[in-house]
């Protein structure tokens, strides 16, 4: 007799070695892919985005693609992006791929492709989240309120109806909505960054040195040091210039993203910077230049993804700051980053962030993403009001305040899970702690507001298996306890009562019986 083995080639997809940030399969698929004997990680690539069709048209793997939140501008996939304008442009059928040529394109960054259509990324299915975004940003969007700050001329000139928002999460997905290409100045969102690049440069205990680590309570432009002469922290103006003396921060701000320098606003924040002057005068130090450093909503959510990443830059996967200086600048932002509001804003959103008078708002989930908004009315505190909003409301709606109960927040979102996987898992544990009689851990998901008749995909509940298995006190737990249907019907008709008579219970027969005749002809085919 001829044996068929039918190998479900998705098993041998590669899994991530969590030590070095490399992908690696099981060395006896290697050995069998080498061989021969399994298809090659392109093949299944096309298959996956093909369903059953020969070819594939060019833009249906760019669709595809982008759906899971990677972009075809991102460094990483430069050789198949390259190589596939070339594929395009020489091959007859001019926009159609099939396994050969798709093969040729996207051999180069398989790795990272392959982590992104297995759903490996850090937020699985990404269209649905990024939906939810655009849902958060029209919201925010409807405010009317708050006022442009006027008191730096070139500031002044933006129109208050200016709304962006843009993320990018630690494995380099992207989302923007709004005026995300209009070039802002950063003012004092830059201060965690210049910041983090003095403790990356020069350790914490040296920077510490010279700045201090709390809350001031006061005024950020206030004219005071602490009791050790001393600024309070580096998001105020005084600590700011004293990091700013400490460091070269040109090069490394190039390093986090793209970012320009627009010299009329710096003369215009020259020209109405008495009080930075001042403060500058009083600490003998005149470095007041940062704040002009241009970005625009893109490029500042990879800055803020980079802090996210622990140091790592996501389009680039260079290292730029170290985990030290990424702790200490979270640490902070998260006790000081917003101004007088940083107290309620913790409170609230619980995440660290740091607030700038041109209207941005830079926002770090850590482990999972950067976010920049930028909207230029703030309110009486200096803080966007849109952007607040914003922040507020992706925290109401996901549980990524720092302190959510991953566990017991059900009431939240976490895109952080594949969809369906929590459901999928709580049928497992079901059916069995069912199958081996675990009566406890029955109760424990049973307290747990559990739905004690979920099914398989055979339409088999936790009644049927028990019965199947012969475990009496998990039929009786079952129907006396949780008062579960006592005659559901699986995909063959199938009752529980068959299912003991069946595999010979008698003892369980005997318990569903009384059960069974409880329910009349009626009742018993609403069930099925």
């Amino acid at each position: 007799m001829t044996v068929i083995r039918i190998i479900n080639p998705m098993l041998y997809w590669p899994v991530q070695n969590q030590w070095n940030n490399t992908v690696t399969s099981c060395p006896v698929s290697l050995r069998r892919r080498k061989a021969g004997l399994l298809p090659s990680l392109e093949d299944l690539l096309f298959y996956t985005i093909a369903d059953g069709q020969e070819k594939i048209p060019a833009h249906k793997f760019i669709t595809a693609l982008k759906s899971t939140g990677l972009r075809t501008g991102d460094p990483r996939l430069k050789e198949c992006m390259d190589m596939l304008k070339i594929t395009l442009k020489t091959s007859s059928d001019g926009v159609m791929l099939d396994r050969h040529l798709f093969k040729k394109c996207v051999q180069s960054n398989i790795v990272l492709l392959t982590q992104a259509f297995r759903k490996k990324f850090v937020i699985p299915d990404f269209q649905p989240f990024a939906s939810h975004v655009d849902e958060l940003y029209e919201s925010a969007k409807k405010l009317s309120g708050g006022q442009v700050a006027d008191y730096i001329p070139q500031l002044a000139k933006f129109s208050p109806d200016l709304w962006s928002v843009a993320l990018c999460t630690v494995d380099g997905q992207r989302h923007t909505v709004g005026d995300t290409k209009v070039p802002f100045c950063l003012q004092s969102c830059v201060k965690p960054l210049k910041y983090a690049i003095a403790v990356h440069d020069h350790g914490t205990e040296y920077v510490h040195h010279f700045i201090g680590k709390e809350p001031s309570g006061l005024r950020f432009n206030k004219l005071f040091l602490n009791d050790d002469d001393k600024p309070h922290n580096p998001m105020v103006n005084a600590g700011a210039i004293v990091c700013t003396s400490l460091i070269k921060c040109c090069c490394m701000l190039m390093l986090l993203t793209g970012c320009g320098f627009n010299r009329l606003r710096f003369q215009s924040e020259r020209e109405s910077g008495d009080r930075n002057f001042a403060i500058g005068y009083y600490m003998k130090e005149k470095k007041v230049g940062l704040c002009s450093i241009e970005v625009t909503c893109e490029s500042a959510s990879v800055m803020a993804a980079t802090l996210a990443n622990g140091g790592f830059c996501p389009i680039t996967g260079e290292r730029v700051l170290s985990p030290e200086a990424v702790r200490n600048t979270l640490s902070l932002m998260h006790s000081c980053g917003m101004y007088d509001f940083s107290g309620q804003f913790a409170f609230h959103v619980g995440l660290p962030a740091k607030s700038g008078v041109s209207g941005g708002i830079l926002l770090v989930v850590p482990n999972v993403m950067g976010v920049m908004c930028w909207s230029p009315p703030l309110d009486k505190l200096g803080n966007s009001v849109r952007g607040i909003q914003f922040c507020t409301d992706l925290v109401s709606l996901f549980n990524f305040h720092n302190y959510d109960n991953l566990r017991h927040f059900a009431k939240k979102l976490d895109p952080r899970r594949e969809g369906g996987d929590q459901r999928v898992k709580s049928v497992i544990n079901l059916l069995f702690a069912a199958y081996s009689g675990d009566v406890s851990a029955l109760r424990r998901l049973a307290l747990s507001s559990m739905d004690m008749e979920q099914r398989d995909y055979d339409s088999r509940t936790a009644l049927h298996v028990a019965a199947a298995e012969g475990h009496t006190e998990v039929i009786r737990f079952l129907l006396e306890a949780c008062k579960v249907n006592p005659v559901p019907r699986d995909r063959w008709g199938n009752t529980p009562l068959d299912e003991a008579m069946h595999f010979g219970h008698h003892d369980v027969v005997t318990l569903l019986q009384p059960y069974h005749n409880k329910y009349s002809p009626q009742d018993t085919s609403s069930t099925t």
